[in-house]
């Protein structure tokens, strides 16, 4: 929710059955969050497609834009898809984390080591080659790409078949590329999936090891949070608090920030899980329920994996009108931008986020698992749900909340809520 384009709302929004007058409200800006907590994958980015939702960032991987698809021969480039995907991502007005591995067939050093999206795709490059293709990339788009990151899934060997050293290698060696070519863009590791906790064991504490060891070349640690395929919200914390403990543990200094570059749910695995087909009330309340997790977590981004139609990969669908979607565009309102205090629930209390101030107070209450208690509070006349339907409501009215998030605050800021964010 760009609160700080809105001076103003008058209206009315329609409460049930009733239509109640909004007056003029000022916004509040504070210190808000910024909306690149909100990202995105848009596999069709290049040829055009827009969410019909607001974020902040989007991740170009699964877009026909790898280092493979661009850099097609020795010094031989088609940099046609990767314009038209930047070129699409500005116009939205959203910032571009590019993904710079992973290896192309002609660069591999053995090409039977991966298939995605190419033949070799998980072979350690040579480090000229690697260093002539981050060096080509930062020179086109210095200002351009926001952010870059090594390598995807770097624990898992269908994706980089090197060890935890050589990808610490690669990622010294970009960091030194990119910031002298575009010093304000941010540099994030190679993401690990934490799920898969065998072969994340192995890599990932190993990888933060040699990152200190050559000066922690990094602005954002990466994970993938995706957790089993019979796993929700509740069990993805555990596996971000994993990962925060091996950060911790690993020495990783404050300023370096934890990214979530894929979460969805229901994915085939680890091992013989079936995939789920997550019911869409239930998506749609997870959806909303992983960004607000992440503000009491310390996760400073998550892309959502992804905008498409469905095709029987991940179990929440999100793309244009599916009940995912629209709880992913009404949490961006009601937390993008705002000002936020947040606390996790005890004693049966559900997790709360209070934005506002005095004269339009909101709030948000969530549960990860089960449910919980929360009391309205003074000022908050009205409640809306994550498919932005509303109703009155009275202060200090003791509600229980389930598995979707609710929003509490004055019809003002409900009336600004569904009126959209700005974009």
């Amino acid at each position: 929710m760009r609160r700080a384009l809105i001076a103003a709302v008058a209206g009315a929004i329609t409460l049930g059955s009733v239509a109640m007058a909004v007056p003029s409200q000022a916004a509040s800006v504070g210190n808000p969050l910024p909306v690149t907590q909100f990202g995105q994958h848009v596999p069709g980015i290049a040829a055009g497609v827009k969410p019909t939702v607001p974020f902040g960032t989007i991740r170009l991987w699964d877009a026909g834009v790898a280092w493979g698809q661009v850099n097609q021969g020795q010094g031989k480039f088609w940099w046609n898809g990767l314009d038209a995907a930047i070129q699409n991502a500005n116009a939205q007005k959203v910032s571009s984390l590019y993904v710079l591995g992973s290896t192309p067939t002609w660069a591999a050093t053995n090409k039977s080591q991966g298939t995605y999206p190419n033949k070799g795709a998980a072979s350690m490059p040579g480090m000229a080659n690697w260093k002539n293709w981050v060096t080509a990339v930062v020179q086109k788009y210095a200002n351009s790409i926001d952010s870059y990151q090594i390598w995807n899934e770097a624990n898992l060997t269908n994706f980089f078949a090197g060890t935890p050293q050589q990808m610490a290698d690669l990622t010294a060696a970009a960091y030194k590329i990119i910031k002298a070519g575009d010093p304000t863009a941010k540099v994030v590791s190679a993401s690990s999936t934490v799920r898969l906790t065998g072969r994340y064991n192995k890599f990932f504490p190993a990888y933060l090891t040699a990152l200190k060891k050559k000066g922690w070349p990094v602005d954002a640690v990466a994970i993938h949070s995706y957790p089993a395929a019979n796993e929700g919200p509740a069990e993805r914390i555990n596996y971000i608090n994993k990962t925060k403990a091996d950060m911790s543990k690993a020495g990783v200094p404050a300023a370096i920030e934890l990214w979530d570059t894929e979460v969805n749910y229901g994915i085939q695995g680890p091992g013989s899980i079936p995939a789920q087909n997550i019911a869409p009330a239930t998506g749609a309340g997870w959806v909303a329920t992983t960004y607000l997790d992440n503000l009491t977590l310390g996760v400073a981004r998550s892309y959502w994996y992804f905008w498409a139609p469905a095709d029987g990969r991940v179990g929440i669908v999100t793309n244009d009108g599916t009940p995912a979607a629209t709880a992913y565009g009404t949490v961006e309102r009601w937390i993008g931008n705002a000002f936020y205090s947040c606390q996790r629930g005890t004693n049966g209390a559900a997790n709360t986020c209070q934005m506002g101030d005095n004269n339009n107070p909101e709030a948000v209450a969530w549960v990860s698992s089960g449910s919980g208690k929360f009391t309205v509070p003074a000022g908050a006349t009205v409640q809306c749900d994550v498919m932005n339907s509303c109703s009155a409501i009275a202060p200090g009215t003791s509600v229980t909340i389930g598995s979707s998030p609710l929003w509490f605050g004055s019809a003002a800021r409900a009336a600004v809520n569904q009126q959209g964010s700005g974009f």
